[in-house]
């Protein structure tokens, strides 16, 4: 099932290219906000899974086209996001040691939103292309071998960053908790309809052109480890959001004007834009493009705007 939310904050079943809005047949279930009820279905889905089903197959649907798609859980409790996760297209020699970090849920924005470059320092503005987990039950300490049993489902997610911020301060923390760095969605597709979340193709489009491309297969540290490192650190709640990373090689530069597409292969394509008042520029050139052009640092640097040197 792909479930999601559109318009205004209304739960949805896709279906082709329609969407069935199904918010009645879960409104029962303890929530302030439409924008929870999401969480409290993940929660809850065992009991409500026929009810959504039934509501599904005997709703009207609309033309997907003609609705607003929002971010799929508008509202973790945590977002947590694997770090250096990959294995580079095999090129690394050993694999990295298991990381992670957090990032502010109210960094969160959906399909068709826009990611926002703040007036910071940064030496290049950046998004990650990565699967992203939905938690479906609570995790605590738990076993790589029950690990697969705690998603809930799977969707595209992007991890912004801004680089190269000076100090004073965590300076990661304010790389990647900026509003609007966790684009999500275009929704939430069941894990039931994933048979094996560890080999999909992952592509991240920028103004129709391809700048990543890698598959799951390269996680350096599979779903199951994620899953069990991080829940041997704190709970995991449903709803809860683990991105598992990302191949650096295709990283670039996000800069105003930017039509992003991240398609992850049987789960959908998230649409994003980007916006920058102070009209910054770079190359157009990848991490991996510009390490063979011998340039200096990890990405090319600031041509126009303010903050160039």
């Amino acid at each position: 099932m792909k479930i999601c939310y559109f318009n205004d904050w209304r739960l949805g079943v896709i279906k082709g290219d329609n969407v069935v809005d199904v918010t009645d047949a879960v409104k029962d279930i303890p929530h302030l906000d439409t924008r929870d009820l999401i969480i409290g279905l993940i929660a809850r889905w065992d009991a409500y899974k026929a009810k959504v089903e039934k509501a599904s197959n005997e709703g009207k649907g609309q033309p997907l086209k003609g609705v607003r798609l929002r971010p799929p859980v508008p509202k973790p409790g945590n977002i947590v996001c694997m770090a250096v996760n990959y294995m580079e297209d095999g090129t690394l020699p050993e694999k990295p040691q298991i990381n992670a970090f957090h990032k502010a849920a109210t960094a969160v924005i959906g399909d068709g939103d826009a990611m926002v470059l703040p007036d910071a320092p940064a030496s290049i503005f950046e998004g990650e292309a990565e699967l992203a987990l939905v938690i479906g039950k609570p995790a605590t300490r738990v076993s790589q071998a029950d690990a697969m049993k705690h998603i809930f489902g799977y969707t595209c997610f992007i991890d912004g960053s801004a680089r190269g911020l000076p100090p004073p301060g965590n300076v990661f923390f304010q790389m990647k908790s900026r509003d609007t760095f966790a684009p999500i969605g275009p929704c939430i597709v069941t894990a039931d309809e994933i048979t094996d979340p560890q080999n999909l193709a992952i592509e991240l489009k920028n103004n129709g052109e391809t700048m990543q491309k890698f598959n799951t297969n390269d996680m350096a540290h599979q779903i199951p480890r994620c899953i069990e490192w991080v829940s041997s650190i704190h709970t995991l709640e449903p709803g809860d959001i683990l991105a598992t990373g990302t191949n650096h090689r295709g990283l670039h530069s996000f800069m105003d004007g930017d039509k992003i597409e991240l398609t992850v292969e049987k789960v959908g394509t998230l649409h994003v834009g980007v916006k920058d008042e102070l009209k910054r520029r770079w190359a157009r050139t990848t991490r991996l493009q510009h390490k063979e052009k011998g340039g200096e640092g990890p990405h090319t640097p600031q041509l126009e705007g303010k903050y160039a040197k």
